[in-house]
This record gives C-alpha cells, structure tokens and sequence, in this order.
C-alpha cells in the first residue's frame, strides 16, 4: 500500500527511535479521549432528562388541549366533532381548578381534575401508572399523586375534606368541605404531578366549582405527538376561532426551551476540554518541530515543498484526534451502559449519592445518545486536532533549509 509520503513522515514520527510510542503523545490522546467522553456522556444525559420529562408529561396529560372563553356547553357533541378530525385519536372533557385538601388537621393545596374515567382512558396513561386501587372514579371518589398521599399521611380508604375556592366567594353564604375517599393513588415519577394532582369524578368537580353543565376543557389525543401541531392548525380550521387550541409543547415550551439551553451551554463549556487536549497536541508537534530541524532543513533541501511539509503536522494532529475521539467515544459509552451500576457501586463503598432520589425522583440516571451528537462531537474535536497543528506546521515550513541543516 503506498502512503502519501507527508502521511507516511508523519506516522514515523509518531513512533520514537527509543520508544514504542512517545509518553507526551499518549498524554495528548488521552486529553482528547477525556474531553470526547465527558462530551458524550453529559449530552447523552441531558438528552435523557429531555426524553423523559416529554415521555411524563404525555403520561399525564394529552397532546392537545382545547378551552374556551367561558365554560364548553355540550361537551359530548364537541367531543364527536372533534374525533372525526383526521390525526385524532381521542378526546375526554375535564374540570380543573385549585382545591383545599384537609386530612386530620393538616391542609393541602393541589389542583383537582375532573375526568370521565371512560373518556380519559383514551388521552391519558395514568390507568398503566396506578400503585395501589382502581381507577374507575364515581362521584365521592379521589385519586392522589403518590407524593401527595405520602406527605398528607393518606392511602386508599382514608376519607379527606375538599374545600373549593367557591366557598370564600360570598360572605354571606356558607358552603361545607365535601368528604371524598381515596380509593386510588397513581406515581408517574415526576414531582409536579405526583405532588401536585389530585383525580376525581367531573360531577364532583362541577358541584366544587359551581357548574350546572359544562367542562373547563376538552383534552385530545393524536396519533403522533411530534405532530400535534399539524391536527391542532387541523382542529382550528375545523372549529373556528372560538376556542383556544393549545399543544402540550406550546404549554411546556419554558422546561424545553431551558433544557435545550443548558444542553447547547454544556455543550460550549466542556468542548474547552478538548481545546486543552488540543494545545498538548500542539505543545508536541512543536516539540517534534524542534527535533526534527535538520531532518526538515533536509527535506527543503531535497526539493520537498513548504506545503508537503505542513501536510506532515496536520496528519499528526489528525491522526492524534481519531484515536483520541475513538477512544474518547469508547469510554463514553462503556460509561453511559454501566452508568447506574457505577452509581450504585460509588453510592456502597463511599456513600457519594451522585443522583438523590429524593431531589430527582427517579431511581436511575436516564440516558440517551443520539447519532447527531456523536457526529457533532467528532467532528467539532476532529477539526480542533487537525487545526491544533497549524503552528507548528506554519514554523516547520518558514525554516530556512541553510540555517536548517547547520543546527546542532
């Protein structure tokens, strides 16, 4: 196989006379391999915690919600209208609003939704989320987060008062807490709705919140949810300008917007790792620029051009940030599989909690790599090493070959 001869000068180069492999160069390979692998494993995190905060919002709630200007009249003949829109997969009415929750002689805040348990199992997951009772709520019963429950020192069976907001709106009249039984409670692993939810019938939630007929919102479920956006512009078309149309990505875009933040600032942040790998490699090549003088001085002399030369040290800064990435995207994913059991490993022998359960909630870190990060990440190094032979390519081709060649 013939090399060009700059790829081939370079790899001799690689190679000292004394040594198998230089230690400096092992040093700057393994700076890059460093700076790759902490690049991986940090965005594949931070793209976990994207995927999973989506994947528990949808559990909850549903792609689309629909409200109005005032409360929805006939919900049953919307909810037919909105079914036959092509990309709708189901539809179920709802009552939502702040509610007072006393058990023994502790009060809570949450919001409390009504819902149709027929309707519901067609937009929401929660049913597949259950810890403990049913689902099928009736009219005096109440279904609670699972942090709720456990902060309130409430289970299934337990009775608790519900006060509405209505009763503080006139003075004159006053309204008694109703007594609701908790026949279920639900744990999606997400705080905000584990803490903060509480599920009961919507004739209930109507007679909390004074309404005669009606629902506060109509959820709709699509085939894609990456899609939303398509049946909702569909949706508007379809019903007019009377409602208000609302995806669950336009009603989550501050967590993802701050999310993608984070990933883009992390990204910017550790990529200075590789920037440092990259002045080693650079140190180096300078290094071999000042050992190879005459051997340079040579080359000129013999005919070779001021660009063969550099071609020598942008080889060795690219060779240098191949095994550097290679190895770098090796160790990041050997990483990333055994993640959780060297969680658990660092958590048993020093008692480090890496990942608190009870900040997250979660009992494992989430995880996910994605090939346009991997190719972004290589890339981005791959032209930092080469570049990082620029300097010392610029000094090994202004060499005078006279001066070269009488260096001691």
């Amino acid at each position: 196989m013939n090399l060009p001869f700059s790829l081939f000068l370079a790899l001799k180069y690689l190679k000292p006379k004394r040594t198998f492999v230089s230690v400096i160069t092992v040093i700057s390979i393994l700076g890059v391999m460093l700076g790759v692998a902490v690049l991986i494993i940090v965005l594949s995190v931070m793209s976990g915690f994207d995927h999973m905060w989506r994947d528990k919002i949808l559990s909850f709630n549903a792609h689309i919600t629909l409200s109005g200007f005032g409360n929805l009249q006939e919900p049953d003949e919307l909810i037919d209208r909105i079914e036959a829109v092509e990309g709708v997969s189901g539809a179920a009415p709802f009552v939502e609003g702040v509610v007072f929750l006393q058990f023994h002689d502790n009060i809570y805040t949450a919001l409390l939704r009504g819902i149709d348990p027929e309707y519901e199992r067609r937009v929401s997951r929660v049913p597949e989320f259950m810890v403990d009772g049913d689902f099928d709520v009736i009219y005096e019963d109440l279904i609670l987060g699972a942090d709720l429950a456990r902060q309130m020192g409430a289970w299934v069976g337990d009775r608790v008062l519900v006060y509405s907001p209505q009763s503080f709106i006139s003075p004159e009249e006053i309204r008694l807490p109703e007594e609701l039984e908790i026949i279920g409670v639900y744990e999606l692993g997400m705080w905000d709705f584990d803490m903060g939810y509480a599920l009961t019938s919507i004739g209930m939630a109507r007679e909390l919140y004074g309404l005669e007929t009606g629902v506060h919102g109509i959820q709709i479920m699509t085939d894609d949810p990456y899609r939303a956006h398509l049946v909702a512009a569909r949706l508007q078309e379809e019903l007019g300008s009377r409602y208000v149309i609302r995806t669950w990505m336009e009603m989550n875009r501050q967590l993802f917007a701050a999310l993608r933040v984070e990933k883009n600032m992390m990204f910017f942040l550790l990529i200075f790792i590789t920037i440092v790998a990259a002045f080693g490699i650079t140190n180096t090549l300078i290094t071999l620029t000042v050992q190879k003088t005459r051997e340079i001085g040579l080359l000129k002399a013999l005919g070779f051009t001021s660009g063969s030369i550099m071609r020598v040290f942008f080889w060795q800064g690219w060779i240098e940030g191949v095994l550097g990435t290679g190895l770098g995207i090796a160790a990041g994913l050997l990483i990333l599989k055994y993640r959780n059991h060297l969680m658990y490993w660092l958590s048993e022998q020093f008692g480090w909690e890496l990942f608190p359960k009870e900040l997250y909630h979660l009992s494992e870190i989430p995880a996910s790599t994605s090939l346009f990060d991997l190719v972004l990440i290589s890339v981005s190094v791959m032209v930092i090493c080469t570049l990082a032979g620029a300097v010392p390519a610029y000094r090994a081709a202004s060499l005078d070959p006279a001066r070269a060649l009488r260096n001691e």
